[in-house]
C-alpha cells in the first residue's frame, strides 16, 4: 500500500568533495545543494568540504575529515547528512556506522522534491518508479537510513513503498509501474502525432530549474501554472496554445527543469516527459541572468539535450530576469543558438520581442505560397488555419484566396491550388 508520511524536520550537513575539477567549483556545488536540501524542508546547520584527488570509495571521505565531522555533527545536533555526490552502499553502511547518523545523498533528495512536485498521473507514476529503483540498488546496508521510516527526507510519498519491503516485492512493482508507464507514453504519442497532423508548430520551453520557464509560459499564454522561486517549482509538462497578432498559432510547451549531477537513473525515468523537447520546432532556453553561474548551468542544459537527441534543434536563448540589479554583464550572444535576446517574464519586458523572433526562426522553416481552395474542398481549411501563418485572405469566385507561409509537408499537399 502507497501512503504519505509525515514530515520531519531535518537539520544536516552538506558534504563534498573537491577534486578541482568540473564546471561547478565545490562552493557552488554546496551553495546548490543547500537550496535542493531547503526545498525538500530541511534545515541546514552547517557544511563541511573535504579537498581529495577522487572520492574515497570505502568512506567517501577520508579517516581525518571523518573524525571532523563526527565532532562536527554532535557539536550541531544535526540529525544527518547531505553528500553532494552518488553514494554506493559501502559507503552509505561505513558512513551511517562511524558517524552514527542519517546518511543521504544528492540523489535521494531531488527524489523526495520531485515526490513533493509531481501532480500528473504520469509524474506520479515517473517518480515512484524513480524511488523503487533507487531502493532497490541501496536496499543493502542502508540500515539506519531505512529504521527511520515515518518522517523526513527522503520518506515522501507519493510513490513510497514501505522500506521492509523485500526484493522481489519491489521488483514486481516496478514491473507493474514500467507498463503502465508505457501506457502513458502510448497516449502520449497519440496526442503528439494529432499536434504533428494539425500542423500547428510547436515551441518548447528547457533551461535550467528555476531560471523562469513557468512565469514566462504563464505571461505568453496565461497558462496560471505554479511559478515560485524554488527549485523544481513545477515538474509536470504543461502545454498552452498561444496565438500571435499576426494570426499565427503555435503551442508552447514547460519541461521539466535541468540541473547539474541529475542522476542518470531520473533522466532515463523522466525521458519521455524530457522527450518533449525533442519533437519540438523551436526551443527556447531560459536563463537566469541573475545567476553567477549562469554560463555553467547554460552548458548543463546543452549537455542534457545532446542526451535526450534534441541537440541540433534550433534554439532561441533567453536572458530572463533583466529587471533585477544583480546581473553580471554583459550579457554575451550565445553562439550556439540562432538568437539571443534579453527579457524579463514577470515584468513583461522585451516579451513581445521574443514572440516576434519565434515567429522569425519558424517562418524561416517555411515558403511563402499563394493558394486558390475551392469551395468544394472546404475540408482544407481546417490544415491551413491550424498549420499556417496567414498574412492575406479574401473570398473569391473561383474559391479562398490565401497568401500564406506554409511548410514543405502542407505545402506538398496544397501543391495543385497553388497560383
Amino acid at each position: 500500500m502507497l501512503y504519505e508520511t509525515e514530515k520531519e524536520t531535518e537539520k544536516v550537513i552538506l558534504v563534498g568533495i573537491d577534486t578541482g575539477s568540473g564546471d561547478f567549483d565545490a562552493e557552488s556545488c554546496l551553495d546548490e545543494l543547500a537550496e535542493l536540501a531547503r526545498t525538500a524542508g530541511a534545515e541546514v546547520l552547517g557544511r563541511l568540504i573535504q579537498k581529495r584527488e577522487a572520492v574515497n570509495r570505502a568512506s567517501y571521505l577520508g579517516k581525518g575529515k571523518l573524525e571532523e565531522l563526527k565532532a562536527y555533527i554532535e557539536m550541531t545536533g544535526a540529525t544527518g547528512i547531505i553528500c553532494d555526490d552518488e553514494l554506493s552502499q559501502t559507503q552509505i553502511r561505513n558512513l551511517e556506522n562511524t558517524l552514527d547518523t542519517k546518511v543521504m545523498n544528492r540523489t535521494l533528495i531531488i527524489l523526495d522534491i520531485f515526490a513533493k512536485r509531481a501532480g500528473s498521473a504520469e509524474g506520479k507514476v515517473q517518480v515512484e518508479l524513480a524511488q523503487l529503483k533507487y531502493n532497490l540498488a541501496h536496499l543493502t546496508g542502508r540500515g539506519r537510513e531505512m529504521s527511520r521510516l515515518g518522517g523526513g527526507i527522503g520518506t515522501r510519498g507519493p510513490g513510497e513503498k514501505k522500506l521492509e519491503t523485500d526484493r522481489r516485492n519491489i521488483a514486481e512493482r516496478i514491473s507493474d509501474l514500467t507498463a503502465e508507464l508505457k501506457e502513458i507514453e502510448k497516449h502520449r504519442g497519440v496526442m503528439r502525432e494529432k499536434r504533428t497532423e494539425s500542423g500547428i508548430p510547436v515551441i518548447a520551453l528547457v533551461g535550467y530549474t528555476n531560471a523562469g520557464k513557468s512565469t514566462l509560459l504563464n505571461t505568453l499564454t496565461g497558462a496560471g501554472v505554479l511559478a515560485e522561486d524554488k527549485l523544481f517549482a513545477t515538474l509536470d509538462t504543461t502545454t498552452r496554445a498561444i496565438e500571435t497578432e499576426s494570426g499565427a498559432k503555435y503551442l508552447l510547451t514547460d519541461t521539466v527543469g535541468f540541473i547539474q549531477k541529475l542522476p542518470h537513473s531520473l533522466i532515463k525515468a523522466f525521458r519521455a516527459t524530457l522527450e518533449e523537447a525533442s519533437f519540438a520546432d523551436v526551443l527556447i532556453h531560459v536563463v537566469d541572468a541573475s545567476s553567477p553561474k549562469r554560463r555553467e548551468q547554460m552548458k548543463v542544459v546543452y549537455d542534457t539535450l545532446n542526451e535526450l537527441g534534441a541537440g541540433g534543434k534550433p534554439v532561441i536563448t533567453v536572458y530572463n530576469k533583466i529587471d533585477r540589479e544583480d546581473i553580471e554583464k554583459p550579457l554575451l550572444k550565445d553562439e550556439r543558438a540562432v538568437a539571443t535576446i534579453s527579457i524579463s517574464a514577470k515584468e513583461k519586458i522585451n516579451t513581445d520581442k521574443l514572440i516576434e523572433k519565434c515567429e522569425d526562426v519558424i517562418r524561416s522553416f517555411k515558403r511563402s505560397i499563394r493558394v486558390v481552395i475551392p469551395y468544394s474542398k472546404g475540408n482544407l481549411l481546417t490544415l491551413i488555419h491550424g498549420g499556417c501563418e496567414i498574412t492575406a485572405s479574401e473570398n473569391r469566385e473561383d474559391g479562398y484566396y490565401f497568401e500564406l507561409y506554409a511548410d514543405e509537408e502542407t505545402e506538398n499537399r496544397l501543391k495543385e491550388y497553388c497560383i
